[in-house]
């Protein structure tokens, strides 16, 4: 019933702004008409430190300041949603690392996902799959989807790309970061592309833990260091416990796999609710296997999980602890260990250094519009 109300309801929608789309569309009626203005792109050239590894862009969309800046203002603009009530900004807010603080996102609908809004920090170095089952192999893949999900933007390509031909801005943009010529070449590729190409600008190098240990700039607390050398397996020490760096290691606090990390207890691979990685390539090993997110500036991304199933870091540690449920593809260093209260708050001073002030308040990433 729920699902047969939706459709009625997106339908409706649909049909309203079909009645009202020369009111919400600025600009002229022509939408092959020729652009004006020049075409001269800038090289876009990343800034970071030596520390970090060298930003991965593909041959097919070169990065050009023009283009960055195209995608940004694509990035915060609702144009994308049916209604012009969402942009992508409204799940991915950079105060929240580019998260929305939900354990569930909804869209223009009411309607909730099935998953976690994820991160979008460091994704120029992702080369294996995105979103939380991988289920695209690039960022230009990955935001074709949402502006036609229901439970998100509820729009169709179709009607996006008459949007923005038909704006007062966008077609020369579109003409100086890609070199156009007529409005009717303004397409959804064009515009995917941009929006890779400022994505892969959020880059967050400058944390705490990174002016201490890269930098030499200050020392670590006691509680700090103690959380370090939790954190950090080496194959000489004491601590009795398998560490979290096998997956979250130095400098990306990520290894961009799939793992199951042992949240879930099912009688055999078949029973997961979700299936992640193992619902999109059908093999079954890979069922309840998900992306290792970034734990970079993982304090301002809560609730965690892909499901948002724990609130605090508190409860993350705990679920560590315990170890997996014996799933026969639960990544071999889920295993029980011993954690005091102190061991947790030691390790929570230590992800609390990974915040990166700079980044979530770097002009470069913020609103366009405001």
């Amino acid at each position: 019933m729920r699902q047969y109300q939706n459709i009625v309801l997106l339908s409706l929608l649909l049909l309203t702004l079909a009645c009202k789309k020369e009111k919400m569309m600025p600009g002229g009626s022509e939408t092959d008409e020729m652009i004006s203005g020049t075409y001269d792109p800038t090289d876009y050239t990343f800034d970071v430190p030596d520390y970090m590894p060298t930003p991965v862009v593909p041959a097919e969309n070169p990065m050009t300041e023009e283009g960055v800046a195209l995608g940004r203002m694509l990035f915060y603009d609702p144009i994308f949603s049916a209604d012009s009530s969402l942009s992508c900004a409204g799940c991915h807010d950079p105060k929240l690392a580019f998260t929305d603080g939900k354990a569930l996102s909804t869209g223009i609908l009411g309607i909730e996902g099935k998953r976690s809004a994820m991160s979008l920090v460091n994704l120029a170095y992702n080369t294996r799959g995105f979103f939380w089952d991988g289920r695209v192999r690039s960022l230009e893949e990955q935001a074709l989807i949402p502006i036609e999900d229901h439970a998100e933007m509820a729009d169709t390509w179709e009607n996006v790309e008459e949007k923005l031909r038909r704006h007062e801005e966008y077609p020369r943009l579109f003409r100086s970061a890609f070199g156009i010529e007529r409005k009717s070449e303004l397409n959804r590729d064009l515009a995917v592309k941009a929006f890779a190409q400022f994505e892969r600008t959020l880059i967050s190098a400058q944390s705490r833990y990174d002016k201490v240990i890269w930098e030499s700039d200050g020392f670590p607390t006691d509680e700090e260091q103690r959380g370090i050398a939790l954190f950090f397996i080496e194959d000489n020490q004491s601590v009795e416990h398998p560490g979290c760096s096998h997956c979250h290691f130095n400098p990306l606090f990520t290894d961009n796999q799939f793992r199951n990390n042992g949240l879930d207890s099912v009688a055999n691979l078949e029973d997961f609710e979700d299936k992640g990685l193992g619902g999109v390539n059908g093999n079954i090993y890979d069922n309840g296997k998900f992306r290792v997110p970034t734990l970079r500036n993982v304090a301002l991304t809560a609730p965690y999980m892909h499901d948002g199933r724990f609130n605090t870091l508190e409860e993350v540690l705990d679920s560590y602890s315990r170890g997996g449920h014996g799933v026969s593809n639960e990544d071999t260093n889920i295993l029980p260990f011993a954690l005091t209260e102190q061991d947790k708050q030691d390790l929570i001073a230590f992800m609390q250094m990974l915040t990166d002030t700079s980044f979530i308040k770097n002009p470069e990433f913020s609103n366009p519009f405001e």
